[in-house]
């Protein structure tokens, strides 16, 4: 059963403290959204600097969490998503991995 996304791409002030903290500090972000899918914090974040390696790593990451959730989209269009509107992608991931009932996986 396929649904949307609890927060809209453009919901980034649903959540202020994140929305600054993707503002300013992208990698930290999206090293959370990635640990909250099983991947490693760190490596994430610092793949997040690599050009073209960034870009295979947040889509893969929104891929994760699209199927986690049983979320409706496509690897075409998280790419698009990240190479376009990183910031907003980013918090609605946030978002949606830190909401009530979300992914959060602990670490074994």
């Amino acid at each position: 059963m396929s649904r949307d996304w609890k927060n809209s791409l453009f919901g980034c002030f649903n959540d202020f403290t994140t929305c600054l903290i993707t503002w300013f500090v992208p990698c930290y972000t999206f090293g959370k959204n990635a640990e909250n899918v099983g991947e490693s914090c760190i490596m994430c974040a610092l793949a997040y600097f690599v050009p073209f390696l960034n870009c295979w790593a947040t889509t893969h990451i929104r891929g994760k969490i699209r199927e986690q959730r049983g979320i409706q989209g496509s690897c075409i269009n998280d790419l698009l998503l990240h190479l376009f509107c990183d910031a907003c992608a980013l918090c609605q991931e946030a978002q949606e991995v830190n909401a009530p009932g979300g992914l959060s996986i602990s670490r074994e």
